[in-house]
Parts: structure tokens; C-alpha cells; sequence
């Protein structure tokens, strides 16, 4: 586990990042570019033992291939995970100035500030090593979406009435549209058969009545902190922890989650359509009853993960603190 002063958090954006050891109150700015990644490297490469970015939209990608292949250790965390953090610390957004880092002669950057006071916080959290596996897995899921919400955009060709030619276009790109996330399935199966890690925690996951093949791939690309974190952090993290989280988290798997919860309920996982069927009895909406079941699935599953044991119905209800 690195020192508190041998973390760096850095904040990424499409020209440049802003980087900071916040126990030390060290702060530069570099320019996105590979001059600026070798600037980076060379301003703490003796003193930094970890490298900490949140995602965001990609571009934190090279800067992490940059540092590890210079043998800085790099974690790529939550965005919302660093911003609940932000909210408990009694700040308002990540931006709040308060408790930046500044240098002399230059605006203070809070970004990295809070990215790295989050990871001298959690450094057991972010302390995880890296998994290139994964990491595709990643992309190809996030592929995988953007081809899902490709055809559903297609399809709306049809709910008109349209020229041949354009009918003729929509069948074309659907169909092709369909060859291509085959393929794309089918390379995420094979990477997760690959990998013993990946195929462990898979196997967990798909034990869950409920869960099916999609919603296994994507908690894998998507959740690699689940079995790492509290239950109350895990159910944040997708944003069904019972708080105001203003609706954040991770809203691709929380929008499979919710589906997978809506099959538990109607009947392929009797635990929770006990459940659901309870809070209904007692008087929950039918929306806020189903919140809950997927709170209580998904700390089932974190717990799951963490204990590396499959579903079992009879030891499968956490305390109901963990689930309120």
C-alpha cells in the first residue's frame, strides 16, 4: 500500500491535466500531449508510488498506459465515487477551492486536490492492481452498448411509414448492426473464459437467479470494485444507495440491474419477489419496492464477491441495515 505522499491524483480533460500530491501540497498543470505525459513522469517518477485519475470519456487511457509503462502503479476510479466523497467532506462539487492545492503563482486546481485527498482516503479501495483483461472487456462492452443504442435509433426508421429505399437502409444496418454485436459477444465470452479471475467472478454473478449472460459481462467490465467496498459504497457506486445521490452512479449497469430485478421479481429469484412482495403488502409504491430489491440484490452480490461464494437462498439476506 503506498505512503499518503506518494499518491498523486491527477485530473484529466482533453488539453491538459492537473496533477497534485495533497499531502504535500504539490500541484502542476502539463499539456495533453506526449511532451507533457514525459513531464509528468519526470516531475515525481522517484517520489510516486501510485497514480490516481478518475474515468472520463477515454482519455485518461493513454495517460495510464504512459505512467505504467514508466513503472507508476495507476488507478482509474469512479468520477461519482470522488464526488459523493466531495459531499461528505462538506464540499459542494469537486470544484469547491476549499482545501485545493495550490502553488505559488498559479490558480489552485481542486479537481486534482480531491481526486487525490479521495486516494490518500481510500487507499485500501483504490490499492488494486491493474487488469489488462478488463480493461478490453471494458471497451468492448462499452462498444457493445453504443451498437445496442445504434439499433434502437434504427428501428425508429420503421415506426413510420418510409420511402423504399429507406426501409431497404433500415433492414440493411439493422442486420448488420446485429452480425456485428454477435461478434462483439461472442469476444467478450471468449475473454472472460480466458481470464481464471474474470471466469470466477462471472460464475458468482451468473448464480444469482436473475442475472443473466449481459448483466454478468457488464458487472465484470463495469464494477470492478464490487466484492472490494461496503455495502452501502457498493449500492452508491450505481446509485441505489438509500441517500440523495442526485441520481448519479454508473447508469449503464444500474439500467441492466434495474431489468434483471424486474425478472427477480416476477418470479426467477423467489427471495426477492418475496421481498418486493413484502414492501408492496406494506404499503411501497411499486417503483420504491423495486428500488429496494435492487438495493438488496446488489449488496447480496457485493457480499457474494467478496466472500467468493455462489447463491444460496438460505444464506443470501444481509442484515437489514445493510439494505435500508
Amino acid at each position: 500500500m503506498p505512503h499518503q505522499d506518494r499518491i498523486v491524483g491527477i485530473d484529466i480533460s482533453k488539453l491538459k491535466v492537473d496533477a497534485c500530491v495533497h499531502s504535500r501540497r504539490l500541484r502542476r498543470s502539463f499539456a495533453s500531449t506526449p511532451p507533457g505525459e514525459r513531464e509528468l513522469i519526470a516531475w515525481r517518477r522517484d517520489s510516486v508510488g501510485l497514480a490516481v485519475m478518475e474515468a472520463s470519456d477515454g482519455y485518461e487511457r493513454g495517460w495510464a498506459a504512459a505512467l505504467r509503462k514508466a513503472g507508476i502503479a495507476v488507478r482509474i476510479v469512479d468520477p461519482n465515487r470522488v464526488r459523493f466523497f466531495a459531499k461528505s467532506a462538506g464540499r459542494l462539487a469537486k470544484s469547491d477551492p476549499i482545501r485545493a492545492c495550490p502553488r505559488a503563482g498559479q490558480r489552485p486546481d481542486p479537481g486534482a486536490a480531491m481526486i487525490a485527498w479521495f486516494a490518500e482516503t481510500f487507499t485500501v479501495e483504490v490499492d488494486q492492481p491493474h487488469d489488462p483483461d478488463r480493461g478490453l472487456l471494458d471497451r468492448l462492452m462499452t462498444a457493445r452498448r453504443l451498437l445496442v443504442g445504434l439499433a434502437a435509433q434504427t428501428r425508429q426508421l420503421g415506426e413510420h411509414r418510409q420511402p423504399r429505399v429507406v426501409d431497404n437502409a433500415q433492414r440493411a444496418m439493422i442486420k448488420t448492426i446485429r452480425t456485428q454485436l454477435a461478434k462483439l459477444e461472442a469476444a467478450v465470452q471468449t475473454r472472460i473464459a480466458a481470464n481464471a479471475k474474470l471466469a470466477a467472478g462471472g460464475a458468482i454473478i451468473h448464480s444469482v437467479p436473475g442475472f443473466g449472460t449481459q448483466f454478468v459481462a457488464a458487472a465484470i467490465a463495469w464494477l470492478p470494485e464490487l466484492g472490494h467496498l461496503s455495502n452501502m459504497a457498493a449500492a452508491g457506486l450505481v446509485g441505489i444507495a438509500p441517500y440523495d445521490d442526485d441520481s448519479g452512479g454508473r447508469r449503464e449497469i444500474r439500467d441492466l440491474l434495474y431489468m434483471a430485478t424486474l425478472a427477480a421479481a416476477a418470479g426467477h429469484n423467489p427471495l426477492i419477489k418475496a421481498y418486493y412482495q413484502r414492501l408492496r403488502a406494506n404499503g411501497k409504491k411499486a417503483n420504491v419496492a423495486l428500488v429496494a430489491c435492487m438495493r438488496k440484490l446488489f449488496v447480496i452480490l457485493n457480499t457474494m464477491l467478496a466472500r467468493g461464494q455462489m447463491w444460496n437462498p438460505a444464506v443470501a439476506t444481509p442484515a437489514p441495515a445493510e439494505i435500508a
